[in-house]
């Protein structure tokens, strides 16, 4: 039996499976009997030691998982969730019914909402656990303790319990929901967990079966042969070979820049020691999402420059603000939308508000001079010609040398022949244009198995986008989450990829794949997945193809 997903690197894992309990029953809903004052008292104790516990762990965890659990801290001392218990408790409800409820109807708000904010509704649900075990005076479900190294299975994983894996014990993790996007994928990534999420069919597996985790592949083997096992032994054993820090190239010297993607200038130290060329993607929204007011011109030139000196002689790729959708901002004039991934988002939020983007490219143009790295700058999610023109035009009347966009919508895709010869780059968001591809919200579990940048819809797209770029003699970068896979990033240089962005601990795996392949190699392997009904089909005659 072969269960498949979406791998995360590309490690190997071999071990007997051990599954994750089951979350605590829902609370039962029948009258209280306790004084209400009595509750309220109860719940106020629990939510402040879920915050606690929850920062602690964060403590313990450091990097991006201390990000992700500090925020789910502030999510058990939410005010209006507060509220919302205090009523639910005056209503007659018992104190485990009310903090249930209550956060029940914040994770279907999220949940609506789509996006980022729809990954965060399994955070909340998390933390809604955590107070009813301290309510119920018992341990929250949390991962199995064995004496023996294990596989993890797993609906999902909590961010907790991913942040504290122990990985001398936990072997590799598979979970039956999630994304290339979700939590659970950026934390094993962050920590090197061989992993494969959105592996639909891995909850009908037991305690005890051996399975190979193959990431690579994303495939779970179950009851491997002896020579499947002697196979993916000797895999495995490949895996842990130090790549060094050299300069991405396929094993014929062709060069493919291998950069990180960075969301603040604290995170320039550590890409550059994990060997990133320069930055593919730097999110300048960490400047914008907790202002009331547009950053001045100094502020945001302070950190521009802050981050253009950790790449001295480096390219640094800026994206400008990319707000709406889950990034409501109210002095963009955002308001409530049905619909707001397909809103006023991007360039089109920014255009509405051009002072905003002046004042932005004023602050580049500025470090830019002040520095001495290679900075280019590019506007999200362009549609047409016409909103490439405005964006490229505005940038060279402030000074800008090297201006590009992010092709992440399809119609972009479909009409890269007119709109890459109008700049001097362009970048793949491959996280948005899968999303906007296959119709389905990136952050939603329900929908988790169409948001795979595998699916040949999306490597069409992209060939598209690879091709303009060839007759043009463009540069065409790749900064979403599948440039991180190194087995689809040696189908995105197939496709015509010259530089890759992605989370910087993915950057050895894929430096390490590249080098295994020549660009005939990459072009066969793209047309074999271009060939394929499916992303599960693409990515398993490609790593049929290469594995054997």
């Amino acid at each position: 039996m072969h269960v498949n997903g979406i791998g995360i690197g590309r490690g190997t894992a071999i071990g007997p499976v051990l599954r994750m309990p089951e979350p605590l029953a829902e609370p039962a809903e029948i009258p209280s009997r306790a004084n209400p004052a009595v509750d309220y008292e109860r719940v106020a104790v629990a939510l402040a030691e879920t915050a606690a516990d929850l920062m602690a762990l964060g403590a313990r965890a450091g990097g991006e998982a201390k990000d992700v659990l500090d925020a789910q801290a502030l999510m058990a001392e939410d005010p209006a969730v507060i509220e919302d218990i205090r009523e639910r408790i005056d209503s007659g409800r018992t104190a485990e019914r009310a903090v249930f409820e209550a956060f029940r109807s914040y994770q279907y708000v999220l949940e609506l909402a789509g996006g980022v904010m729809a990954g965060r509704a399994a955070d909340l649900r998390d933390v809604a656990q955590r107070v009813i075990a301290h309510l119920l005076g018992v341990s929250v479900p949390g991962v199995p303790r064995s004496d023996e190294p294990f596989v993890l299975i797993a609906q999902d994983l909590a961010p907790a319990d991913t942040a504290m894996l122990d990985l001398t014990k936990v072997l590799a993790l598979v979970t039956r929901d999630g994304g290339p996007t979700s939590h659970t994928a950026i934390l094993a990534r962050a920590k090197s967990i061989v992993a494969i999420v959105g592996a639909a069919g891995s909850d009908q597996l037991t305690d005890g079966t051996p399975v190979i985790v193959d990431a690579a592949a994303g495939t779970v083997i179950t009851d491997p042969s002896s020579d499947e096992i002697a196979t993916a032994r000797e895999r495995a054993s490949r895996g842990v070979e130090d790549a060094p820090l050299t300069p991405g190239t396929l094993a014929d010297g062709t060069p493919i820049t291998l950069l990180a993607n960075v969301g603040s200038p604290n995170e320039a130290a550590a890409a550059v020691a994990l060997g990133a060329e320069g930055v593919g993607l730097f999110r300048t929204e960490f400047l914008f999402l907790d202002a009331q007011h547009a950053p001045s011109i100094d502020a945001q030139r302070e950190q521009y420059i802050a981050l253009l000196r950790a790449f001295p002689r480096q390219k640094v790729v800026v994206r400008v603000l990319d707000a709406g959708a889950d990034k409501q901002l109210g002095f963009l004039g955002h308001t409530h939308e049905e619909n707001p991934a397909l809103g006023r988002r991007g360039i089109r939020a920014l255009r509405d508000s051009e002072q905003v983007l002046r004042d932005q490219l004023q602050a580049l143009a500025e470090a830019d001079a002040a520095t001495d790295a290679e900075l280019w700058v590019m506007a999200p999610m362009v549609a047409d010609v016409e909103e490439t023109n405005y964006f490229i035009e505005l940038g060279r009347e402030l000074g800008l040398k090297t201006m590009g966009v992010t092709l992440e919508v399809p119609s972009a895709a479909l009409l890269a022949d007119q709109i890459v010869g109008l700049t001097d780059f362009v970048s793949i968001g491959t996280n948005d244009l899968t999303q906007y591809t296959l119709a389905a919200d990136r952050m939603l579990g329900a929908v988790s198995r169409y948001q795979d940048p595998w699916h040949p819809a999306v490597l069409r797209l992209i060939k598209l986008i690879g091709d303009a770029g060839a007759t043009s003699g463009r540069p065409v970068g790749v900064c979403g989450e599948a440039a991180a896979d190194p087995l689809l990033a040696v189908v995105l240089v197939g496709l015509g990829a010259t530089d890759l962005s992605m989370t910087a601990t993915a950057l050895a795996d894929v430096r390490a794949e590249l080098k295994r392949h020549t660009i005939e190699d990459a072009r066969d392997l793209a047309r074999r997945a271009l060939g394929a009904t499916s992303a599960a089909a693409a990515r398993q005659v490609v790593a049929a193809a290469v594995l054997g």
